[in-house]
């Protein structure tokens, strides 16, 4: 680019010669032909002085720096796939750990849920069972007690058909004649209450 603003200025310099020496009668110095040749030259040493200036030490430091941050840029489009690649990926395997610990979950739901269903009805079963033996030991002791309710009505009934015989006519009575009147009684009447 340097070069061909160099090579433009030479050319629109040699290209304004002949108004150059239009201008010329008019005084001016700079204009006049027989400086032309110094100042070609200035003008080719100073252009060539900022040519090599700006190709030689600042052009390249623009490119190195232009450079440096075009590769720093890719580096850092190219860091910046690899973090959502890899955010992607954690996305991935947070949502298979957040779908496993669901299953897992309602499978433990379940298996307790089953487990205490088991329980209950073992501790049903085993208090049911209790239950059976507690009514069949209360049906037996009922048995007991109708089995052996007439001989302790009767020893009952003796002791007081005694007592009251005793009071009401003074003297004592045999007890065995006592206890013949009362079985004879509870064998006519009793029956109909302990068949049951």
């Amino acid at each position: 680019m340097i070069k061909k603003i160099f090579f433009q200025s030479a050319f629109l310099s040699f290209l304004f010669i002949g108004k150059v020496f239009a201008a010329e009668s008019g005084g001016m110095p700079q204009l006049n032909p027989e400086f032309w040749v110094s100042q070609i030259f200035w003008l080719t040493i100073t252009f060539g002085i900022l040519y090599v200036v700006l190709s030689k030490l600042i052009l390249p430091k623009i490119s190195a720096n232009l450079e440096s941050r075009k590769s720093q840029i890719s580096d850092n489009i190219e860091a910046a796939s690899k973090q959502r690649e890899e955010s992607d990926t954690k996305l991935k395997e947070y949502d298979e750990i957040i779908s496993k610990s669901k299953t897992e979950a309602k499978n433990i739901f379940n298996q307790t849920r089953e487990k205490a269903l088991k329980d209950i009805n073992a501790k049903k079963q085993v208090l049911e069972k209790q239950i059976d033996e507690e009514v069949k030991k209360a049906e037996e002791e009922i048995k007991k007690l109708k089995l052996e309710a007439p001989s302790k009505i009767n020893k009952i009934a003796i002791e007081t058909s005694s007592e009251l015989i005793q009071k009401l006519i003074g003297a004592g009575v045999n007890n065995s004649s006592i206890s013949a009147i009362v079985d004879d009684l509870s064998k006519k009447n009793g029956d109909k209450y302990y068949d049951n």
